[in-house]
C-alpha cells in the first residue's frame, strides 16, 4: 500500500518541478560592446547578432540606425516590419507602437521611443499636445 503512495508522490514532485527547471534555460544575452549597435535575427532557431554600426553615441542613435535599416529595406521590396537589436548590453524592440527595451530577450519590455503621427520616432514628451 506504501509503494503506490511513494510512487504517487514521486510523480507529484516531478511535475512540480519541471516549471522550475525551464528556469534554468540558459538566457540569451545582449553583446556588450561599448557604442556598438547590433542588428539580431533567428538562424536555425538561434539569434544571431550582425553588426550593423560602431561609435553610437546613446541607445537612442541605435534605435535610429535601426530604424533606418527597416526603411532601407522596405525600399528594396522587403516586408518586415518589427527587427531586433541590441546595444551594449540591452535589446531594443522596433515595433508598429516605437521601440521597447528590455534587459532581457523574453523579458519585459519598456516603452522608449514612441512614432508619431507620420511614422517617425520621437522621445516620449517630445510632440507637444494637440490643443
Amino acid at each position: 500500500m506504501t509503494r503506490p503512495l511513494i510512487l504517487a508522490a514521486m510523480l507529484a514532485l516531478t511535475a512540480l518541478a519541471l516549471p522550475a527547471l525551464e528556469g534554468c534555460e540558459k538566457q540569451v544575452k545582449a553583446p556588450l560592446d561599448t557604442g556598438v549597435c547590433w542588428h539580431a535575427v533567428t538562424k536555425d532557431g538561434k539569434l544571431v547578432f550582425n553588426q550593423l554600426s560602431t561609435h553610437e553615441a546613446s541607445i537612442e542613435t541605435c534605435a535610429a540606425s535601426l530604424e533606418a535599416m527597416r526603411l532601407r529595406f522596405l525600399g528594396l521590396g522587403g516586408t518586415v516590419e518589427e527587427l531586433t537589436g541590441a546595444y551594449q548590453g540591452q535589446f531594443l524592440f522596433l515595433e508598429k507602437e516605437g521601440v521597447f527595451t528590455s534587459q532581457s530577450l523574453k523579458g519585459a519590455r519598456y516603452l522608449m521611443l514612441v512614432r508619431t503621427g507620420g511614422g517617425q520616432l520621437a522621445k516620449l514628451g517630445a510632440q507637444p499636445v494637440a490643443p
